[in-house]
């Protein structure tokens, strides 16, 4: 390694586990590290697979998938800082007669914008485990997606210009939306100054949505990622070894966060968050490395093709780098 630090730019939310990461205490080894902060850290996403702004990025992995397809220069760890299932988190009018899954077919549906990756883990519950024919189903965005090469299917229409999905549902002319920023629980894009947090105050499509998730992990092992940690490849062709550091620096920041958790120092809302998914997934809610996620990373590149999302499969070397082996 080299005596002097190679300095990157790093754009990687707050969380629990990153913290550390981001003020320093935990270093990065052989990397004088400028930590970016991006709020929402969507806005990041969208620099990074149109710009390549950074040199490490935390990257929604739906968007990350699609850029890889079209040649994007950065490619993944085996690092996923955020992680949830995705039974809960479909909103539905409780006038629109959606009684189940399968009468999404012929009704228009609010995601943010095709790939979010919320929504595409969502479909792929609603593909595989209950039958829906996405294609079926309108899906109505206000956002842009975030890799401008992506080509829409023929079922996705932008909402009126000026126009939000919070407001299209409130007024009847949705029948369910995702919930928070993946669809109507806000306003605007999130690269500019009109983001805006709102209210959405609707049922569940799966009000039993914790119990299926429990069944669902145990029948097939998926256990859905956010929060995909990329480097530009043009650093590790140069400084291989930078892999292993940030993801030895990230285990570490994770691990000490776990021993916290364990001794009972519950912060705030995302510690619980994970508390609750250590019922279904066991004692690490964010496991990291390859064989730890492979099945969650094939479920992910399978359903993108499935969707429309990307024209080709891909195989796990050309979307994950091994850190242990550079």
């Amino acid at each position: 390694m080299l005596a002097k630090k190679i300095p990157l730019k790093i754009a990687i939310a707050e969380y629990p586990h990153t913290a550390a990461i981001r003020n320093g205490s935990i270093p990065i080894e052989g990397v004088d590290a400028e930590i970016v902060t991006v709020k929402p850290q969507i806005g990041a996403f969208r620099r990074m697979v149109r710009d390549v702004e950074f040199d490490v990025c935390e990257l929604a992995p739906t968007t990350y998938i699609i850029a890889r397809a079209h040649g994007a220069p950065f490619v993944a760890l085996p690092v996923f800082v955020t992680r949830t299932f995705h039974h809960g988190g479909l909103l539905v009018r409780p006038d629109a007669g959606i009684k189940s899954p399968k009468d999404l077919e012929g009704k228009k549906v609010g995601v943010r914008a095709y790939s979010v990756t919320t929504g595409a883990w969502t479909r792929q519950v609603l593909i595989d485990e209950y039958g829906v024919d996405v294609s079926k189903v309108t899906w109505v965005v206000d956002d842009e997606e975030h890799v401008t090469q992506l080509k829409l299917p023929p079922n996705v229409v932008h909402a009126p210009e000026g126009t939000s999905l919070a407001d299209m549902m409130a007024k009847g002319e949705l029948a369910a939306g995702f919930a928070a920023a993946a669809g109507i629980g806000r306003t605007g894009n999130p690269t500019g100054d009109a983001w805006q947090e709102v209210e959405a105050n609707y049922p569940d499509l799966f009000p039993n949505a914790a119990e299926l998730e429990a069944d669902y992990y145990a029948r097939t092992g998926v256990y859905p990622m956010h929060g995909t940690i990329v480097v530009k490849d043009s650093v590790l062709a140069e400084h291989p070894w930078i892999a292993k550091s940030l993801f030895d620096a990230l285990s570490r920041a994770k691990n000490e966060w776990l021993a916290r958790l364990e001794a009972g120092e519950i912060a705030g809302p995302t510690d619980n968050k994970y508390l609750r998914l250590r019922k279904i997934v066991g004692h690490d809610p964010l496991p990291y490395g390859i064989q730890e996620n492979i099945k969650t990373i094939e479920a992910l590149e399978a359903t993108a093709f499935k969707q429309g999302l990307t024209s080709r499969r891909m195989s796990i070397s050309e979307l994950i780098v091994d850190p242990l082996a550079s």
